[in-house]
């Protein structure tokens, strides 16, 4: 191997021009852990939060930031046996704990490494990691939604949202699903059994007619705003609101108390459990990854540009780099 890689290099917070791709050092490999050559990476709101400098506490300048690996194990540890070199593998790198996976080369601790799903791309596997970790704790582990029950989920076309949507299902519930009109289709295809047309409808009234009042049993949020304020609206007694987004404004907490609801807030951690349990659904082709757009390593700050302003642009799914290659897949613009 050689001692350098390519990286993409946040040098400051800011803008999309705040990266720099850069030749930096591999970082050596530890007893535990394994080097992985980055076959895909992807994009995701806290990508976008950590360069525009929602967390300048945490991520100290410069640094490599990223959250989603799939790619091939090419060095391992001393104590290593869980994995051999060659192995297809898909993880999330640690939360603000190192490193990050908009690079060539990625080192990290064994127990957050799984194996790539057989029957997915690198491309696909990328989009799925820090998404797939997420959604399957605050749908299995917090909300723990039950078979037969209704599920509201918030933004059904987004990156979150397409995955959330397909899970639930699995899972046996009623999925109930907000998007603009022209992806009420798309959805529908993923397995939402109705879709609210959160531009023009008021989607607790519509809870309300989809349940005849009696409201949903999980609410989830991948928005925030007035999507999360409202909520508690929307719920069945004994409900849980499940949110993957900062608390930016103040809640209906009374409403809440009314309905003997409970809140789960998810900055979700990553194992290798959550992604073979994943890899199962894959697998059996219960949960089909929605790709968006691919773009190259050196276009990582036109990548945060489409996904800051995807939802206009009618992009559906994930933004997703190749790393080893140059495609470059755009979202047809929106009618």
């Amino acid at each position: 191997m050689t001692d350098t890689m390519k990286a993409i290099v946040l040098e400051k917070f800011g803008g999309y021009d705040a990266f720099e791709l850069r030749d930096v050092s591999v970082p050596a490999v530890g007893p535990r852990q394994v080097r992985v050559r980055v076959h895909a990476t992807a994009i995701n709101p806290l990508d976008y939060q950590i360069r525009r400098g929602d967390y300048v506490d945490y991520v100290p300048l410069p640094a490599i930031i990223g959250h989603d690996v799939s790619g091939v194990v090419e060095e391992k540890g001393a104590d290593v046996s869980a994995f051999e070199i060659g192995d297809e593998v898909y993880y999330t790198p640690k939360i603000f704990g190192g490193p990050g996976s908009y690079a060539e080369q990625h080192v990290v601790d064994v127990d957050l490494v799984a194996r790539k799903p057989h029957n997915i791309s690198h491309l696909e596997a990328a989009s799925l990691t820090l998404v797939g970790g997420t959604i399957w704790e605050a749908l299995v582990t917090r909300a723990q939604l039950a078979v037969h029950e209704t599920i509201l989920i918030h933004g059904g076309a987004g990156g979150v949202g397409t995955v959330a949507i397909q899970l639930a299902k699995a899972m046996g519930a009623r999925v109930i699903t907000t998007a603009r009109s022209s992806n009420h289709e798309f959805v529908r295809s993923l397995g939402a059994d109705e879709v609210i047309d959160y531009t023009s409808d008021d989607y607790v009234s519509a809870v309300a007619d989809l349940t005849h009042g009696q409201g949903v049993n999980v609410v989830f949020d991948t928005i925030g705003g007035d999507a999360l304020t409202k909520s508690p609206l929307a719920l069945a007694d004994a409900g849980r609101v499940v949110s993957i987004v900062d608390i930016a404004q103040p809640q209906n907490l009374i409403e809440a108390w009314g309905k003997n609801a409970a809140y789960h807030f998810v900055f979700t951690r990553q194992n290798r459990g959550k992604l073979d349990a994943l890899t199962k659904l894959i697998e059996r082709g219960l949960i089909k990854p929605v790709i968006g757009a691919v773009l190259p390593l050196a276009r990582v700050g036109d990548a945060h540009e489409l996904l800051e302003a995807g939802s206009s642009l009618g992009l559906r799914g994930k933004v997703v780099i190749d790393v080893v290659g140059q495609t470059v897949e755009l979202p047809t613009p929106a009618a």
